[in-house]
């Protein structure tokens, strides 16, 4: 019988860290990059929600924690599974408008969304420059790039776009490439709560979408895993939305406000 042809997105055999792997969208992207070949190692806090998904190693600490963090780095380095492609995957916001944004959370959401994917990406970053290359991806969100509530969010999520670029540029001759993935509203499990209290919440929610549809987290990684993927070889510095056309324009103020004009 032939051999199976190599698979299109050239990611066979790369190890792959993918932070948050045990969310609904870190689990999505698990499968893609497994899918695509790929050696895939993931990283959550709780190890126990990673425990079914097919990865090579299983990581869990807290992205707050610097010293954890360079340490998961270090054992995946000694097993032979530096990451040769980083995905900044974990995040964490409540609803929350301007005036329900204290210091305490203001601090967590930085440390979380932002101070976190630093901790990680930085030893990566380091290991990646003296092997001569390798590509970050940040999960950041569309709060990155407009006011959609969350302050505290958005401004963690527009510094993650930063710093993404600031690698980009610096990193580039090191062979590293870094892009950013800009999800809209997500159906995952975060969802439920909200939606077991309003169940006409969706039809609200997709009435700004021009998709007319929430982004999947199919969708999400299926970004990711182009940009994480030699397909995107020239592709740095980037920001990507994956918004279902949200940052496009505003369809509700077309639909209530110039149909009804005419």
């Amino acid at each position: 019988m032939p051999d199976n042809p190599p698979h299109p997105l050239g990611l066979a055999g790369r190890h792959v860290l993918i932070t948050g792997a045990g969310g609904g969208i870190g689990r999505a992207m698990v499968a893609a990059f497994a899918g695509a070949g790929a050696m895939v190692s993931g990283a959550d806090r709780d190890a126990a929600t990673m425990a079914e998904l097919p990865l090579a190693h299983r990581l869990a600490f807290d992205l707050t924690d610097a010293k954890a963090c360079a340490d998961a780095c270090a054992d995946l380095a000694g097993a032979g599974a530096a990451p040769e492609v980083l995905v900044n995957n974990a995040g964490f916001t409540r609803a929350e408008t301007i005036g329900q944004v204290d210091e305490t959370v203001w601090e967590r959401e930085i440390a979380i969304n932002l101070t976190g994917a630093f901790h990680i990406t930085r030893p990566v970053v380091e290991a990646m420059a003296k092997r001569g290359g390798g590509a970050v991806v940040f999960v950041a969100s569309v709060n990155a790039l407009g006011h959609y509530g969350n302050p505290a969010y958005s401004a963690a999520k527009a510094g993650l776009v930063a710093y993404a670029k600031a690698i980009a540029v610096e990193m580039g001759e090191k062979g590293i490439r870094a892009n950013v993935v800009c999800p809209g509203s997500v159906r995952t499990p975060a969802w439920d709560h909200r939606l077991a209290k309003d169940p006409a919440i969706f039809e609200d929610v997709v009435s700004h979408y021009p998709l007319g549809r929430m982004v999947s987290p199919e969708d999400v990684a299926n970004a990711t895993l182009f940009l994480a993927s030699p397909l995107a070889a020239g592709v740095t510095g980037a920001v990507l939305p994956v918004d279902g056309g949200l940052t496009a324009g505003n369809l509700r103020f077309v639909r209530d406000i110039i149909e009804r004009r005419k």
